[in-house]
């Protein structure tokens, strides 16, 4: 017979028993003697028996698995939101199914309806770029699963979430520009339909603000990636007086404006200051170093997970809005001393 697929029923007709007592013998039920439990478990390994996660999580109503949906794996930020799920899914002993939308809508449709028919207790996520319409997060809850939103959460929907200080974060990077003597400050900011975005522009203006600053009007502009920074900042640096500091909504973003800036001759932080915000690898790399709002993704990812599996396990109590407070690392790119 094939090997492949191998169930309780065929363990048991080829040792001529029940397929209960293949199942109790499997988890060493002290029923069963231990001269059965001896050759169930020897068949079962000489067979290469696994157990079947769906047909288990329809007898017991648990998969112990939850689904993690993510906008893209290779940002630094989301993969260290990655470990920090992980480190806390292992420690409950559940297992996770990752899923990529590449800041699509679409794909984030399809990356729910594989997490539902595969059974999961729950869902982690963080909303896509290009997400407006949330019907297909509404159906998670409707369908009373746990959901947790995290670092972008979709403010339609009322469920559980845990999210940076964004406001408070960008707040402390535009206050510490101000301070080191900028005033033409660029805020190179998200897209507006995401709550980060807004909330990062909120804590620009609520500091400049403070100075009594009220920005031109071409001081704020969408540009949140490389693309975006190679066709805006060259604009932006022949005005005259051109900007003396740029808030960039993430460090990618950030880190190429220092490139552009370079490329023109311009000396940082002398001429002109930068900051970005989540604090990634990348800006320990630019020369000179990338001042940067820490994001704390490891810890966003370990308290979402816990947050989630709490909320499997008692469904119980009201939603919870989880803020982690941000830290800023000051460096080269905003201070010379």
């Amino acid at each position: 017979m094939s090997r492949e697929n191998i169930t309780i029923k065929d363990i048991a007709r080829e040792l001529g028993i029940s397929p209960s007592t293949v199942s109790r013998a499997l988890k060493d039920h002290p029923d069963i003697s231990q001269a059965t439990r001896d050759a169930v478990n020897e068949l079962a390994e000489r067979w290469n028996y696994r157990p079947n996660p769906i047909a288990l999580s329809l007898k017991s109503g648990s998969s112990k698995t939850i689904g993690v949906i993510i906008p893209d794996v290779v940002h630094f930020f989301f993969s260290t939101v990655i470990s920090g799920i992980e480190d806390a899914v292992y420690q409950r002993d559940y297992n996770m199914i990752l899923c990529q939308s590449n800041e699509m809508w679409e794909h984030e449709v399809k990356n729910i309806k594989t997490l539902l028919s595969s059974r999961v207790d729950g869902i982690l996520a963080s909303v896509a770029k290009t997400t407006t319409d949330f019907g297909h997060y509404r159906s998670i809850t409707d369908k009373d699963i746990p959901l947790v939103f995290f670092d972008r959460a979709a403010e339609e929907i009322d469920t559980d979430s845990v999210v940076i200080d964004d406001e408070t974060g960008a707040y402390r990077a535009v206050n510490h520009l101000l301070r080191m003597g900028k005033k033409r400050i660029v805020h190179l900011a998200g897209p507006p339909r995401l709550a980060i975005a807004r909330n990062r522009l909120n804590g620009y203006l609520k500091a400049m603000k403070e100075y009594r600053i009220t920005p031109q009007d071409d001081y704020i502009v969408k540009c949140d990636d490389i693309e975006s920074a190679e066709r805006i900042i060259p604009e932006l640096l022949k005005q005259t007086p051109g900007p003396d500091a740029f808030f960039a909504v993430n460090d990618l973003t950030a880190a190429q404006t220092l490139m552009i800036v370079k490329r023109h001759g311009l000396r940082i932080p002398q001429d002109i200051a930068i900051v970005g915000f989540t604090n990634s690898q990348i800006a320990t790399l630019t020369d000179p170093g990338l001042t940067s709002v820490d994001q704390k993704g490891f810890e966003m990812g370990q308290m979402a997970a816990r947050l989630l599996i709490d909320r499997i396990e008692n469904r119980h109590g009201p939603v919870q809005k989880k803020i982690i407070t941000s830290d800023l690392v000051i460096r080269g790119s905003s201070s010379s001393k």
